[in-house]
């Protein structure tokens, strides 16, 4: 696996770990994505505890029930950007090239399986079809010009 492929996996598990997607995100995951949501709303970690401002509990909260969609372009080491995108919503068409999800805002994007898109139902290994119309999903993967590419699916 690239360096460039690496760094976009983790980009999306950071992502979906602040989207609150599926299971608790791992202990590693989680303090990542809680370093960077706090810091993306000023908190810093050498602000004290008792200094006036945003809690990270409630922030991490937040962000877990209110995110709706979003991305974020990320530069790996070789200089090269990389757009992430992630959403959350319900699965109003789906077949076996991609999917089309529309979020509580509205907002409806589809996607296409990427070469190596992962399905996770239930904290387990799943399959394609799992990813169907009237599902709760929460996704992740890349932008390219006008594809979007899933990598990571978590059904629930």
């Amino acid at each position: 696996m690239t360096r460039t492929a690496k760094i976009a996996g983790f980009a999306v598990a950071v992502a979906l770990a602040l989207t609150g997607c599926g299971a608790p995100a791992a202990d590693v995951a989680g303090a990542a994505a809680e370093m960077v949501a706090l810091q993306e709303v000023g908190y810093t970690a050498d602000a004290g505890g008792d200094s006036p401002g945003t809690r990270p509990r409630a922030v991490r909260k937040l962000l877990r029930k209110n995110t709706l969609h979003g991305e974020v372009v990320v530069r790996n080491r070789e200089g090269q950007d990389s757009t992430i995108v992630v959403q959350r919503g319900d699965v109003t068409a789906a077949d076996d090239k991609g999917f089309t999800v529309r979020s509580a805002d509205g907002f409806e994007l589809t996607w296409t399986y990427g070469e190596k898109a992962r399905v996770v139902d239930n904290r387990e290994k799943a399959g394609r079809d799992a990813v169907r119309t009237g599902v709760k999903i929460g996704v992740g993967g890349v932008r390219d010009g006008s594809a979007t590419t899933a990598r990571l699916i978590i059904v629930g």
